[in-house]
Protein backbone atom coordinates (compact mmCIF):
# COMPACT_ATOMS: atom_id res chain seq x y z
CA UNK A 1 0.00 0.00 0.00
CA UNK A 2 1.29 3.32 -0.76
CA UNK A 3 1.89 5.50 2.12
CA UNK A 4 0.48 9.37 2.20
CA UNK A 5 3.05 11.72 2.22
CA UNK A 6 2.52 14.65 4.68
CA UNK A 7 4.86 17.58 6.14
CA UNK A 8 5.97 18.33 8.83
CA UNK A 9 7.21 21.58 10.15
CA UNK A 10 8.43 21.92 13.61
CA UNK A 11 8.51 24.82 15.52
CA UNK A 12 9.71 24.31 18.72
CA UNK A 13 7.98 23.94 22.06
CA UNK A 14 7.27 21.14 24.59
CA UNK A 15 6.88 18.33 21.54
CA UNK A 16 10.91 19.34 20.37
CA UNK A 17 12.36 19.91 23.57
CA UNK A 18 14.95 17.53 25.64
CA UNK A 19 15.07 17.62 29.24
CA UNK A 20 17.80 16.91 31.86
CA UNK A 21 16.64 13.32 32.74
CA UNK A 22 13.69 11.33 31.61
CA UNK A 23 11.93 12.09 35.07
CA UNK A 24 12.66 15.99 33.86
CA UNK A 25 9.10 16.76 32.75
CA UNK A 26 8.49 20.81 34.22
CA UNK A 27 11.58 22.48 33.83
CA UNK A 28 13.00 20.66 30.15
CA UNK A 29 13.28 24.35 29.32
CA UNK A 30 15.92 25.04 31.15
CA UNK A 31 18.43 22.65 28.90
CA UNK A 32 17.70 24.60 25.99
CA UNK A 33 17.86 22.05 23.81
CA UNK A 34 15.06 22.17 21.10
CA UNK A 35 15.26 19.52 18.27
CA UNK A 36 14.40 20.23 14.57
CA UNK A 37 11.72 18.93 13.07
CA UNK A 38 13.89 16.07 10.83
CA UNK A 39 15.76 15.25 13.91
CA UNK A 40 11.69 14.71 15.45
CA UNK A 41 11.27 12.51 12.65
CA UNK A 42 14.72 10.74 13.70
CA UNK A 43 13.60 9.87 16.92
CA UNK A 44 10.52 8.53 15.98
CA UNK A 45 11.04 5.79 13.31
CA UNK A 46 7.41 4.51 13.95
CA UNK A 47 6.14 7.38 11.92
CA UNK A 48 7.54 5.73 8.63
CA UNK A 49 5.00 3.48 9.12
CA UNK A 50 1.73 5.35 8.74
CA UNK A 51 2.81 7.74 6.44
CA UNK A 52 6.46 9.57 4.11
CA UNK A 53 7.35 11.94 6.29
CA UNK A 54 8.50 15.33 4.72
CA UNK A 55 10.61 17.48 7.46
CA UNK A 56 10.28 21.21 6.71
CA UNK A 57 13.25 23.29 8.79
CA UNK A 58 11.48 26.50 10.52
CA UNK A 59 12.96 28.41 13.22
CA UNK A 60 12.34 27.27 17.01
CA UNK A 61 9.65 29.69 18.55
CA UNK A 62 8.49 29.39 22.39
CA UNK A 63 5.02 29.80 22.77
CA UNK A 64 4.82 33.06 24.36
CA UNK A 65 6.99 35.12 21.37
CA UNK A 66 5.04 33.68 18.27
CA UNK A 67 3.06 36.31 16.58
CA UNK A 68 1.82 38.43 13.72
CA UNK A 69 5.15 37.07 11.73
CA UNK A 70 5.42 33.99 11.99
CA UNK A 71 1.57 33.25 11.49
CA UNK A 72 2.14 34.99 8.62
CA UNK A 73 4.82 32.99 7.43
CA UNK A 74 3.42 29.54 8.61
CA UNK A 75 0.40 30.46 6.13
CA UNK A 76 2.77 31.45 3.63
CA UNK A 77 5.07 27.77 4.02
CA UNK A 78 1.67 26.00 4.12
CA UNK A 79 0.37 27.21 0.78
CA UNK A 80 4.35 26.69 -0.89
CA UNK A 81 4.26 23.10 0.20
CA UNK A 82 0.96 22.28 -1.09
CA UNK A 83 1.75 24.98 -4.33
CA UNK A 84 5.03 22.52 -4.89
CA UNK A 85 4.20 18.88 -4.08
CA UNK A 86 0.66 18.59 -5.54
CA UNK A 87 0.51 15.04 -3.85
CA UNK A 88 0.78 15.89 -0.45
CA UNK A 89 -1.51 14.55 1.79
CA UNK A 90 -1.71 17.54 4.62
CA UNK A 91 0.56 19.54 6.91
CA UNK A 92 1.52 19.13 10.27
CA UNK A 93 2.52 21.60 12.40
CA UNK A 94 4.61 21.26 15.98
CA UNK A 95 3.68 24.06 18.26
CA UNK A 96 4.24 24.95 22.36
CA UNK A 97 0.63 24.34 23.55
CA UNK A 98 0.69 27.75 25.77
CA UNK A 99 0.01 29.67 22.72
CA UNK A 100 -1.33 27.00 20.04
CA UNK A 101 -4.76 27.59 20.11
CA UNK A 102 -4.15 31.13 18.99
CA UNK A 103 -2.06 29.71 16.20
CA UNK A 104 -4.34 27.18 14.72
CA UNK A 105 -7.21 29.80 15.09
CA UNK A 106 -5.47 32.41 12.82
CA UNK A 107 -4.54 29.82 10.62
CA UNK A 108 -7.78 28.47 10.23
CA UNK A 109 -8.79 32.11 9.28
CA UNK A 110 -6.17 32.89 7.03
CA UNK A 111 -4.94 29.81 5.13
CA UNK A 112 -5.96 29.91 1.46
CA UNK A 113 -4.55 26.21 1.53
CA UNK A 114 -6.97 22.93 0.50
CA UNK A 115 -5.20 20.28 2.15
CA UNK A 116 -5.46 19.77 6.19
CA UNK A 117 -3.25 21.14 8.22
CA UNK A 118 -3.24 19.90 11.27
CA UNK A 119 -1.42 21.30 15.04
CA UNK A 120 -0.30 19.58 17.75
CA UNK A 121 1.98 19.66 20.82
CA UNK A 122 2.87 17.43 23.83
CA UNK A 123 2.88 18.26 27.28
CA UNK A 124 5.84 16.70 28.21
CA UNK A 125 8.87 17.09 26.81
CA UNK A 126 10.38 14.13 23.93
CA UNK A 127 12.60 13.63 26.25
CA UNK A 128 10.16 12.54 29.07
CA UNK A 129 9.21 9.25 30.31
CA UNK A 130 5.64 8.38 28.86
CA UNK A 131 6.04 11.76 26.85
CA UNK A 132 3.12 12.19 24.94
CA UNK A 133 4.97 13.65 22.33
CA UNK A 134 5.71 10.69 20.22
CA UNK A 135 1.65 9.33 19.67
CA UNK A 136 0.79 13.10 19.37
CA UNK A 137 2.38 13.56 16.34
CA UNK A 138 1.88 9.92 15.12
CA UNK A 139 -1.94 10.77 15.24
CA UNK A 140 -1.54 14.43 13.82
CA UNK A 141 -0.14 13.07 10.68
CA UNK A 142 -2.54 10.33 10.39
CA UNK A 143 -5.15 13.12 10.86
CA UNK A 144 -3.68 14.86 8.01
CA UNK A 145 -3.43 12.19 5.80
CA UNK A 146 -7.43 11.64 6.66
CA UNK A 147 -9.75 12.78 3.25
CA UNK A 148 -12.50 13.42 6.19
CA UNK A 149 -10.05 15.99 7.68
CA UNK A 150 -10.81 18.11 4.31
CA UNK A 151 -12.87 21.62 4.15
CA UNK A 152 -13.07 21.54 7.95
CA UNK A 153 -10.35 24.30 8.70
CA UNK A 154 -7.34 23.83 11.09
CA UNK A 155 -7.37 20.85 13.34
CA UNK A 156 -5.65 20.55 16.72
CA UNK A 157 -4.95 16.66 17.61
CA UNK A 158 -3.50 15.89 21.33
CA UNK A 159 -4.39 13.26 23.80
CA UNK A 160 -5.84 11.03 20.41
CA UNK A 161 -8.83 13.75 20.20
CA UNK A 162 -9.43 16.32 17.35
CA UNK A 163 -10.83 19.75 17.64
CA UNK A 164 -11.69 22.20 15.75
CA UNK A 165 -9.36 25.68 16.09
CA UNK A 166 -12.22 27.66 16.65
CA UNK A 167 -13.70 25.51 19.64
CA UNK A 168 -10.58 24.46 21.91
CA UNK A 169 -8.41 25.84 24.60
CA UNK A 170 -5.64 24.54 26.74
CA UNK A 171 -7.52 24.46 30.23
CA UNK A 172 -4.82 22.84 32.41
CA UNK A 173 -1.13 23.51 32.80
CA UNK A 174 0.30 19.62 32.95
CA UNK A 175 -2.61 17.65 32.62
CA UNK A 176 -2.79 15.11 29.18
CA UNK A 177 -6.24 15.74 28.60
CA UNK A 178 -5.90 19.64 28.82
CA UNK A 179 -7.00 20.70 25.41
CA UNK A 180 -10.79 20.75 25.19
CA UNK A 181 -14.01 22.23 23.54
CA UNK A 182 -15.78 23.45 26.20
CA UNK A 183 -19.14 24.06 24.60
CA UNK A 184 -19.39 21.45 21.92
CA UNK A 185 -16.83 18.66 22.07
CA UNK A 186 -14.19 17.18 19.76
CA UNK A 187 -14.95 16.87 16.09
CA UNK A 188 -13.71 12.59 16.15
CA UNK A 189 -10.87 10.61 17.35
CA UNK A 190 -7.59 9.16 16.17
CA UNK A 191 -8.18 5.69 17.58
CA UNK A 192 -5.55 2.97 17.01
CA UNK A 193 -7.70 1.55 13.90
CA UNK A 194 -8.92 4.29 12.57
CA UNK A 195 -8.83 8.04 12.48
CA UNK A 196 -12.84 8.97 12.97
CA UNK A 197 -15.02 11.60 12.81
CA UNK A 198 -18.45 12.51 14.18
CA UNK A 199 -19.47 16.46 13.56
CA UNK A 200 -18.50 19.16 11.47
CA UNK A 201 -18.27 22.59 12.39
CA UNK A 202 -20.90 25.48 10.68
CA UNK A 203 -19.02 28.24 11.30
CA UNK A 204 -16.27 29.39 8.23
CA UNK A 205 -13.03 28.63 7.94
CA UNK A 206 -9.72 27.89 5.76
CA UNK A 207 -9.44 28.03 3.26
CA UNK A 208 -12.84 29.71 1.91
CA UNK A 209 -12.38 32.80 3.87
CA UNK A 210 -12.47 36.55 3.36
CA UNK A 211 -8.83 37.61 5.35
CA UNK A 212 -6.02 38.30 3.53
CA UNK A 213 -2.60 39.10 5.26
CA UNK A 214 -0.13 38.19 2.65
CA UNK A 215 0.42 42.14 2.17
CA UNK A 216 0.04 43.58 5.76
CA UNK A 217 3.10 44.63 7.73
CA UNK A 218 0.98 44.38 11.38
CA UNK A 219 -2.36 43.67 12.65
CA UNK A 220 -4.41 46.42 13.74
CA UNK A 221 -3.68 46.85 17.85
CA UNK A 222 -6.28 44.76 19.77
CA UNK A 223 -5.76 44.84 23.55
CA UNK A 224 -7.73 42.69 25.96
CA UNK A 225 -9.12 44.19 29.28
CA UNK A 226 -9.79 41.69 31.96
CA UNK A 227 -12.93 42.43 34.31
CA UNK A 228 -12.70 41.71 38.32
CA UNK A 229 -14.51 42.85 41.43
CA UNK A 230 -13.21 46.64 41.61
CA UNK A 231 -11.63 47.17 38.12
CA UNK A 232 -11.65 50.75 37.82
CA UNK A 233 -11.50 51.29 34.24
CA UNK A 234 -7.19 52.08 34.24
CA UNK A 235 -6.48 49.38 31.75
CA UNK A 236 -9.22 50.08 29.42
CA UNK A 237 -8.14 54.47 29.26
CA UNK A 238 -4.45 52.70 29.51
CA UNK A 239 -4.98 50.45 26.14
CA UNK A 240 -7.37 53.18 24.43
CA UNK A 241 -3.97 55.58 25.31
CA UNK A 242 -1.79 53.26 23.54
CA UNK A 243 -3.80 53.62 20.08
CA UNK A 244 -5.72 50.44 20.34
CA UNK A 245 -8.17 50.51 17.82
CA UNK A 246 -10.04 47.56 19.23
CA UNK A 247 -10.98 46.37 22.68
CA UNK A 248 -12.21 43.10 24.50
CA UNK A 249 -13.59 43.18 27.71
CA UNK A 250 -13.10 39.61 29.28
CA UNK A 251 -16.13 40.42 31.68
CA UNK A 252 -18.07 38.47 34.35
CA UNK A 253 -20.45 35.97 32.77
CA UNK A 254 -22.87 36.10 31.22
CA UNK A 255 -21.08 39.10 29.94
CA UNK A 256 -21.44 42.44 32.53
CA UNK A 257 -18.50 44.65 33.48
CA UNK A 258 -18.05 47.19 36.66
CA UNK A 259 -19.56 50.85 36.49
CA UNK A 260 -15.97 52.28 36.25
CA UNK A 261 -15.07 49.96 33.43
CA UNK A 262 -18.86 50.39 31.93
CA UNK A 263 -17.55 54.05 31.97
CA UNK A 264 -14.12 53.37 29.86
CA UNK A 265 -15.30 51.18 27.74
CA UNK A 266 -18.60 53.91 26.84
CA UNK A 267 -15.19 56.74 26.62
CA UNK A 268 -13.92 54.52 24.26
CA UNK A 269 -16.19 53.13 21.54
CA UNK A 270 -16.57 57.63 21.69
CA UNK A 271 -13.03 57.75 20.44
CA UNK A 272 -13.84 55.15 17.65
CA UNK A 273 -12.46 52.36 19.31
CA UNK A 274 -14.10 49.30 18.41
CA UNK A 275 -15.43 47.92 21.90
CA UNK A 276 -16.92 44.42 22.09
CA UNK A 277 -18.13 42.39 25.08
CA UNK A 278 -16.57 38.64 26.35
CA UNK A 279 -16.27 36.28 28.93
CA UNK A 280 -13.79 35.80 31.50
CA UNK A 281 -15.75 31.80 32.10
CA UNK A 282 -14.54 30.14 29.10
CA UNK A 283 -17.89 28.76 27.89
CA UNK A 284 -21.20 30.10 26.34
CA UNK A 285 -22.48 32.98 24.50
CA UNK A 286 -22.59 36.87 25.03
CA UNK A 287 -25.99 38.51 24.97
CA UNK A 288 -26.17 41.94 23.51
CA UNK A 289 -28.85 43.66 25.77
CA UNK A 290 -30.39 47.49 25.82
CA UNK A 291 -27.20 48.29 28.35
CA UNK A 292 -24.91 47.28 25.64
CA UNK A 293 -26.37 47.92 22.50
CA UNK A 294 -27.48 51.58 23.70
CA UNK A 295 -23.53 52.16 24.15
CA UNK A 296 -22.25 50.97 21.08
CA UNK A 297 -20.64 47.86 22.35
CA UNK A 298 -20.99 44.75 20.27
CA UNK A 299 -20.42 41.05 21.62
CA UNK A 300 -18.21 37.98 20.99
CA UNK A 301 -20.50 35.09 20.30
CA UNK A 302 -18.87 32.19 22.29
CA UNK A 303 -15.30 32.86 21.69
CA UNK A 304 -12.47 32.78 23.98
CA UNK A 305 -10.89 36.32 24.88
CA UNK A 306 -8.02 35.69 23.16
CA UNK A 307 -9.65 34.25 19.94
CA UNK A 308 -11.90 37.22 20.28
CA UNK A 309 -8.98 38.94 20.20
CA UNK A 310 -8.02 37.78 16.86
CA UNK A 311 -10.82 37.83 14.97
CA UNK A 312 -11.66 41.46 15.71
CA UNK A 313 -7.98 41.95 14.61
CA UNK A 314 -8.66 40.77 11.11
CA UNK A 315 -12.02 42.19 11.08
CA UNK A 316 -10.52 45.67 11.39
CA UNK A 317 -8.05 45.15 8.94
CA UNK A 318 -11.37 45.25 6.11
CA UNK A 319 -13.50 47.66 8.18
CA UNK A 320 -14.44 49.40 11.47
CA UNK A 321 -18.14 49.55 11.20
CA UNK A 322 -19.67 47.72 14.39
CA UNK A 323 -22.80 46.41 11.55
CA UNK A 324 -19.55 44.93 9.29
CA UNK A 325 -17.80 43.91 12.83
CA UNK A 326 -20.90 42.35 13.96
CA UNK A 327 -21.76 40.11 10.70
CA UNK A 328 -17.60 38.49 11.11
CA UNK A 329 -18.49 37.61 14.20
CA UNK A 330 -21.61 35.51 13.34
CA UNK A 331 -19.78 34.27 10.43
CA UNK A 332 -16.64 33.30 11.70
Amino acid sequence: MTRPRVAFIGTGGTIASIGATPLDVLDYGATGQSLTADEIIARLPDLARVAEIVPVAYRSVPSSRIFFDDWKALAALCLKLEHEDPGLAGVVIGHGTGSLEETAYFLSLTLKTRIPVVITGSQRPISALSSDAGLNLVNAVRTAASPDARGLGVLVLLNDEIHAARDVTKTSTTRMQTFRAADFGALGHADGDAVVFYRRPLRRAAPDTEFEVTALESLPRVDIAYGYTGSDGTAIRAFVAAGAQGLIYAGFAPGMSTPDDFTAMQAAVAADVVVMQCTRAGSGRVFQGKKLLDAGILVTDNLTPQKARLLLALALTRSADPAEVARVFETY
